[in-house]
Parts: C-alpha cells; structure tokens; sequence
C-alpha cells in the first residue's frame, strides 16, 4: 500500500485571501489527484486557523481538519431549513433578530452549506471570516451552531453599532463596518449594494412564507430589525 503524503499551504505574511494563491491551490489538488493512490488516500482535509491560513492535508493530525470529497461533484452538501430550525430560533431570541432575517443572511451568504469558503476566506453558513469569528468567540467556523452564534452577534453588533439601520448593518457585515464609518452611507461598492439587495429581498420572502405558513408572521424578540419597504437607503429601523 503506498505511502499518503501530507500537502500543506504555508503560511502567508499577511492574512489570507484565496484570491492570492487559486493557481498554487489548483496545483497541489491537481498533482495530489493525478498522483497513483489507493481508495484509503482519495480524501483530503482542510484546517483554516484564526489568521486565515489554510492547511491541506491527507493525512490530519489534528480534530480541527475537516474532509473535502474531492472526487464528489457536490463538494459540500447543504442543511435543510428544518435542521437548522431550532439555532436559528434561539439565536434570534438571544440576539433580537427576526428569524426571517437570520435565514435570509445565511441563504445570501452560503446557500446553506456549511462548509463554504469564499475567494476571500470567510467560513461556513455565515461566512465569518477567521479574524471576525475569533473576536466572537467562535471555536468551529464549520460547525452550523457555532457558525450563526456568531454570525448573528456580529450582525447584532453591527445594528446596534449603526443604530438599527438594516441596510447599513448589512452593508457592514458585507464590506467591513471601518468602511460604512468611513462612507456614512451605503458604500459605492457594486457588490455590497448588491448584497444588501439580496438580503433585504431573502428577507421578505421568508417574511412572506412564514405568513403564509402559519397566518401570522413569527415573531422574535422585543427589538428586531425590519425590511425597508422600497430602498435601501432608509432610516434606522424602529
């Protein structure tokens, strides 16, 4: 039986973004599934630490790697709505934030895959990025409960940092709250606009749905942010 060897990406001078090194990741996958190997070594692991750095491996050594079936055409399966149901739940109450709203930044984020990484290195259904779920106290960015406990209390941060303003809390998750501090207003980026968008229209779909669900809207906590009616730019929510 032949010998799995491990592939690791070093680590970078600065934090990571995967937008840095697709042409060093697409060479170490390639040669590891060009390269003669019993069924035993088709598997490999990833391990993304709290700077951003990736780490392959076929061979982990460590409960923190997670496994990539690199050979299956759906890399990452997702959950279902009804599985994620009861965090979603608690997390609102224990936030203040609508259900609804929770479901709609997690489909804008990740289409419910919990182990979607994007180019520029965020993480799971939220997509925290390593710095960020460091600073909320997040030890498994894979882990679905780990994962929106802490995306939804930075995402409560964010509105009572931008005094409720949905759009504006949004457009900071998105693009960094340094850069709506610095704009004061949603930012001139095409893509945060655009998320914002997405978010907001999840949003009154899954108000909608819940209506039309149960004849009634399901309520969360005391405070909650709601969906602009026509624009974006709105004021602070009530």
């Amino acid at each position: 039986m032949e010998d799995c060897y491990r592939l690791t990406m070093p680590k970078p001078r600065k934090p990571f973004s995967l937008t840095t090194l697709p042409i060093t990741m697409g060479l170490l996958i390639t040669s590891y599934l060009l390269t003669p190997s019993p069924t035993a070594c088709a598997e490999m692991y990833q391990y993304i630490d709290a700077n951003g750095t990736i780490s392959l491996t076929n061979v982990p050594s460590d409960m923190r790697y997670r496994r990539i079936d690199i050979l299956s055409n759906h890399l990452h399966p997702t959950i279902s709505e009804q599985e994620l149901e009861p965090m979603i739940s608690r997390f609102s109450r224990q936030h203040q934030l609508h259900p609804a709203l929770i479901r709609a930044v997690i489909k804008a984020e990740s289409g419910f895959d919990p182990h979607a990484v994007s180019r520029a290195g965020a993480v799971g259904l939220m997509q925290l990025m390593p710095q960020t779920a460091a600073r909320m106290d997040v030890r498994d960015l894979y882990d679905p409960e780990d994962n929106i406990g802490g995306g939804t209390k930075y995402l409560r941060q964010l509105l009572d940092r931008f005094r409720g303003n949905l759009p504006l809390a949004l457009a900071a998750y998105n693009a960094g709250e340094n850069v709506v501090d610095r704009y004061r207003t949603l930012p001139p980026y095409t893509e945060t606009r655009q998320y914002v968008r997405k978010v907001l229209r999840y949003y009154r779909v899954f108000l909608t749905r819940d209506l039309a669900a149960t004849g009634h809207v399901i309520a969360s906590s005391e405070t909650v942010a709601q969906p602009p009616v026509q624009s974006v730019s709105v004021s602070p929510a009530q």
